[in-house]
């Protein structure tokens, strides 16, 4: 006889930490080959849209502190992977940009990301479900710390 239980809020926890180090492994495994770091690996990602972002903005998308992004992206430019300019609309703030190498970098890197990402059976056919799931919890989290902030007594 089998007893089924409810899942309790630790499962979820448990299976989405599970899944985060799991996918991190594999995508580590792809970013070693091309001497690339998640972090920088984030940075070129938001980067590869072409339209410029200011440091505030990479810091929230690549999960760094300031400082930790300013030594990243001195890295990338050395790299001449990333390369830097004042913004035309507000020229006390900084926006970045990938290089041509910088863009043929995260193309290569893309393929290989997407090639293995794509030999995980659950990814073809719940992809979208998945991202709209983790979508939908995402927002759900960020607009109760968002609203706990605002709480009597919160700091």
């Amino acid at each position: 006889m089998t007893i089924s239980r409810t899942p309790q809020p630790q499962d979820l926890i448990r299976l989405l930490t599970r899944a985060e180090r799991l996918l991190g492994r594999r995508l580590a495994t792809v970013l070693d080959a091309e001497g690339c770091t998640p972090e920088a690996w984030r940075v070129i990602t938001l980067l590869s849209d072409g339209a410029g972002h200011h440091m505030t903005e990479i810091a929230e998308h690549a999960f760094l502190p300031p400082a930790t992004l300013t030594k990243l992206l001195d890295h990338l430019v050395e790299e001449n992977l990333v390369y830097r300019r004042i913004d035309e609309i507000d020229r006390r703030r900084i926006r970045a940009h990938l290089t041509p190498r910088g863009r043929r970098l995260h193309q290569r890197v893309s393929q290989r990301v997407d090639a293995s990402m794509a030999a995980l059976p659950a990814a073809a056919g719940d992809h979208d479900l998945l991202e709209e799931l983790l979508t939908r919890l995402v927002d759900s989290l960020e607009g109760r710390a968002a609203a706990a902030a605002h709480l009597p007594g919160a700091s």
